[in-house]
């Protein structure tokens, strides 16, 4: 979908559909009353009596998610090919750039195409939105938003993908195609990555670590940040099985990876002065005669030793090499995402993600960038007196505490050992990469890209602050 802007009234685009107006103005663009039809959270407003085609689609909420989710829901109203027109509303509480850039990324979240798996012929989207009613000297504005969104898409598209062909190899081989990214793929048995060749081989599908790197040329000699996302590209809690109602959603284990290698695609587009790197350990979790087993002790990329008290807390385990890994790799600025416990999903709901960091001005600075793009995000504590609750009487440490409390910050606290000097921060983000249920906003259910904005805007202000 191209999105653009215009000067032009929306009704001399020549739209097939229009979306004409925000909030209560649209009773004054000649729509007659018993034309409006509420649907929370828009509603659909039709033209003129003689004229069925619906021309407006109207944010209920006037503020950046209803705009942004107005935006999506006209798009996907309609499909089947066409333009569809916005009228900025300058008597909005909102400055014009953020509408535009709200309208721009919605419209681009709204064409996603799930469906895509489908036999036959793949539905026709819309083909132009045009935000009008503003000069061209917000078109950077716009093209921006639509190139996050269309990069959230790609994660997006990542996650929904059935994991036989999203597996570790296709995750790699659809990562390394990505244009200005450096890639390569190492082999953790050969690197001495001995978490993750312990979780990776219960399964015939080889486990890979994925290194993706952006090495702008006028990037300053610091920062440079690193980017670790978990990849289980399915789990099936191994020899803790997993419930059925839980399994069947396991293909989505590796949004962590998808949102980093998505990020990393958009951020070389961008081309943004800051040296980034994308670090996804990549593996299945099966059930197999050879499975870790509970009890097992494995010996970690930094040489710690790990007893597996659960076989289905396997992402800590992967991520402990990855970020291990990052680090000697020079990172001097650290985040790892991950669909790390359901205990954050059953206290954060489908909506926040928790963030944890022992340095609190860099974990803020995580929670912030967050905020701002649309990907929500709380600050978690993560205190020193957590970390007795992972030692073992037999290894270095163990994967799980022998408590049955306190689970989304003993996993972060387990990573903390393998993050290395420097900052470091943790999102747990199981709620929010896959829905089930429409929440109202504009990603409807299933994958949503969490992360993907999140880590643009990070990257983008750490960038901003390296030059100033």
């Amino acid at each position: 979908m191209h999105v653009a802007v215009a000067a032009a009234d929306p009704y001399a685009v020549g739209a097939d559909l229009v979306a004409a107006a925000v909030g209560p103005r649209a009773s004054q663009l000649g729509a007659p009353p018993r034309a409006v039809a509420d649907a929370d959270p828009v509603a659909i407003v039709y033209g003129n009596p003689t004229d069925p085609a619906p021309l407006a689609v109207v944010a209920l909420e006037p503020d950046v998610d209803g705009l942004r989710t107005a935006a999506a829901r006209a798009v996907r109203a309609c499909r089947g090919g066409g333009t569809v027109a916005w009228a900025l509303d300058t008597s909005l509480p909102l400055p014009v750039a953020e509408q535009v850039r709200a309208l721009a990324e919605g419209a681009v979240v709204g064409g996603y195409e799930a469906r895509r798996w489908r036999s036959g012929e793949r539905p026709r989207g819309v083909e132009r939105f045009v935000i009008c009613g503003c000069d061209d000297d917000l078109a950077p504005v716009a093209d921006r938003a639509a190139l996050v969104a269309r990069w959230t898409n790609v994660a997006r598209e990542l996650v929904d993908a059935p994991p036989n062909v999203i597996s570790p190899a296709g995750l790699a081989e659809r990562a390394t195609a990505f244009p200005g990214l450096r890639a390569e793929t190492v082999d953790p048995g050969e690197a001495g990555l001995g978490a993750l060749a312990a979780v990776g081989a219960s399964s015939p599908a080889r486990p890979l670590l994925l290194v993706l790197r952006h090495e702008p040329r006028d990037a300053p000699d610091a920062p440079r940040l690193a980017l670790v996302g978990k990849a289980v590209t399915f789990d099936t809690g191994g020899y803790f099985l997993k419930p059925q109602a839980d399994i069947v959603r396991q293909k989505a284990d590796m949004a962590g990876g998808a949102a980093v290698v998505a990020a990393l695609g958009a951020i070389a587009e961008l081309g943004l002065p800051l040296s980034v790197t994308g670090v996804v350990p990549a593996c299945e979790n099966m059930l197999s005669g050879s499975a870790i087993r509970p009890t097992d002790v494995v010996r970690t990329a930094a040489g710690l030793t790990v007893e597996v008290t659960n076989p289905d807390a396997e992402g800590r385990l992967i991520l402990a090499d990855a970020l291990w890994y990052a680090r000697r790799d020079g990172a001097t600025h650290l985040v790892d995402l991950a669909t790390l416990t359901g205990a954050l999903r059953a206290g954060m709901g489908d909506l926040y993600a928790g963030v944890f960091a022992a340095d609190e001005s860099w974990r803020d600075a995580v929670v912030e960038a967050g905020n701002a793009s649309g990907d929500l995000a709380w600050p978690w504590p993560l205190h020193p007196r957590y970390r007795p609750l992972i030692d073992s009487t037999v290894a270095d440490l163990r994967n799980t505490a022998g408590k049955s409390f306190g689970f989304p910050i003993v996993a972060a606290t387990f990573l903390q050992q393998f993050a290395g000097d420097g900052p470091w921060a943790h999102v747990d983000m199981l709620g929010p990469a896959l829905v089930d249920d429409d929440r109202g906003d504009a990603f409807g259910p299933g994958a949503t890209g969490y992360g993907v904005r999140m880590l643009i805007e990070l990257a983008t202000r750490l960038s901003t602050a390296a030059g100033a």
